[in-house]
Parts: C-alpha cells; structure tokens; sequence
C-alpha cells in the first residue's frame, strides 16, 4: 500500500509477522501501564488504599451510577486506558520501529478537500444501513448446543449496555466536551493509526489489498469485545479502511472516525438538554426504504472517493 522511498530508513524490524508481534507486545505493555496509572490517579482522587480502588472499579463496572463523581472517573480511565493502549503504542511503532513520521504512512501526503467533504457525507450517509445491521446482529441467535456461549455474551453486552448508557447520560457542555476528547478524538486517531495505518498498512505489504482492509475491520470490531455489535462495526472499520487506502491519507480515516462518534455523542447531549426528541441510541426498525436509499447514496459516494482519489494518483504519477 505504502511504495518503498529512498528517503525512508530502514525498520528496525523486518517482515510483516514480526513487525506485528513487537506491536501487539507495545499494545500489551501499554494497556498494562495504562491500567496501572489509572488504578494510581483512582486511588489518590478516591482517597482509598488500593483494596478500596479494588471495590471502587468493581462498582463503576457494575453500577457507575451509584458511585459520586463516577462520571468523570470513568472518563479519566478510559481516556488513560486508551491513550496507553492505543495512541501510545501506535505512535512509538511508527516512530521509533520504522523511523517514520505520520505523514509517511501516507501514499498521498496532501490533504483534498474534495475527498474530505466526501469522507464526512459518506459517514453520515452509511449510518440508516448500518443501522440495520446493528438490527440483525443485535438478534442473533445461537443453537441450543452454544447457550452457554449465547449468555456469557448477553451478560457482557448488557455490561457494556450500562456503561454506554452511564456515560451519555449527561447535560453540562464541559462534560460534551470531555467526552469529545476521551470517546472521540483519542479513540480517533489511536485506532485508525493503530488498525488502519499500521495493521492494514503491513498486511498489504504481503496481502491482496482487500483481503488485508477487511482483516483489519475484523481486527478492530473484535477487539471491542462487543459481540452483538461486531459486523456493523467490521463494516465501519472497513470503511474507514477503504477512505484510507483511495485517499492515499490517514487523516482521512481519523476524521471519518470522529465524525461517526462525535455525531452520535452530539445528538445524545441535545436530546439530553431537550433540543431533540429523538433519541439516536434507541434500537429502532429502520425503514428499507431509508436503509436502501442508504445503500445507493453509501456507494455513490464511494464511487467518487475512490475516482477522486485515483486523479491525485495519477497527477502525482505524471
């Protein structure tokens, strides 16, 4: 995907396989940190010992509502946990692994604003399709012979559905604004760079392009832990995967990502300070004829991202 440069130095490690497992080791190494640090700050805001910090996550895993600021201590923990897992590790592989730079994981350095416009319509136009496939894959269904599997997986999504909730149930602009920083902007550029501008970066090396876009969607979906909200998140992961690999340029993918949260936290706060009715969360039936309209206007634009981004190719070729 990314051409060999004689500007660019040589990796530290050479090879796809081995390039990855020094990443899943910094991803390792950062998520334990990242922990670690977080579990400290818990500790010194709560003014518990550690056993204490111990009962005090417990409890904004299970019930954050009936924890006294657990709003903002959910927010320093996640934004901890992904800075360290994610940004951290992304940016010290590129830097550091492959003695690089941002801007040269990119095949088209210079940003079009056409593709840009492009990328934020696309996001908006995909959400009515995807979602109903968060209305599909929200009902599926097991065999009898995996119903132990089925309720594991029930429990931790309804886990997951509380703490969702908690953390959207909010009315002051200074927590919008936390928000956008710990749900949005990190989760933004530390996924894409780590799922996007490394993963399926190094797999296209070796990998036919679409194979290594749609591993790496599968990759990213998995790692939420999110079982009944995988496939559409694949899909959105592959999206973004493609808005990279035809724009040639990663900041496309960071901002369709914050698009995608940020529109959906935005609508959340208003319907919260009762400027909306609609509550964009609840699971509703979506119509086909908005699902196939989606469809249609999704591939369109598509279209025209990938022939947008096959002219810069060609005048940077000429």
């Amino acid at each position: 995907m990314l051409k060999n440069s004689p500007n660019l130095m040589e990796s530290r490690v050479s090879g796809t396989g081995s390039s990855l497992l020094i990443l899943v080791g910094f991803v390792l190494i950062g998520m334990a940190v990242g922990n670690l640090l977080a579990v400290w700050l818990l500790t010194a805001m709560s003014g518990t010992d550690l056993e204490g910090t111990a009962d005090l996550i417990n409890q904004l895993m299970y019930s954050p509502a009936n924890v006294p600021d657990g709003w903002y201590m959910m927010m320093l923990f996640q934004g901890m946990v992904h800075f360290f897992s994610y940004l951290l590790p992304s940016l010290l592989f590129i830097y550091w692994i492959e003695r690089r730079n941002i801007r040269q994981i990119n095949t088209q350095p210079e940003l079009s604003l056409q593709i840009l416009i492009l990328a934020l319509l696309v996001v908006l136009l995909f959400i009515p399709l995807n979602g109903k496939f968060i209305e599909w894959n929200q009902a599926m269904k097991f065999p009898d012979a995996f119903s132990g599997i089925e309720r594991w997986m029930r429990e931790k999504e309804s886990q997951m559905e509380v703490l969702t909730k908690f953390l959207t149930t909010y009315d002051q602009f200074g927590q919008l604004l936390i928000a956008m920083v710990v749900v949005v902007l990190l989760p933004a550029a530390g996924e894409e760079f780590i799922f996007r501008g490394i993963i399926q970066r190094k797999l296209a090396e070796t990998w036919n392009i679409h194979i290594a876009i749609w591993t790496a969607a599968a990759i990213f979906s998995a790692i939420h832990f999110q079982f009944y909200g995988f496939l559409p998140r694949m899909l959105l992961g592959a999206l973004f995967g493609y808005l990279y690999y035809w724009s040639g340029n990663i900041w496309v993918a960071v901002l369709a990502h914050f698009v995608n949260n940020g529109f959906v936290l935005l609508m959340v706060y208003l319907y919260n300070v009762k400027v909306l009715e609609i509550n964009i969360e609840e699971t509703k039936t979506m119509p086909i004829l908005t699902v196939f309209v989606s469809l249609l206007s999704t591939l369109y634009v598509l279209y025209r991202i990938n022939r947008a981004g096959k002219g810069l190719r060609d005048i940077k070729q000429n």
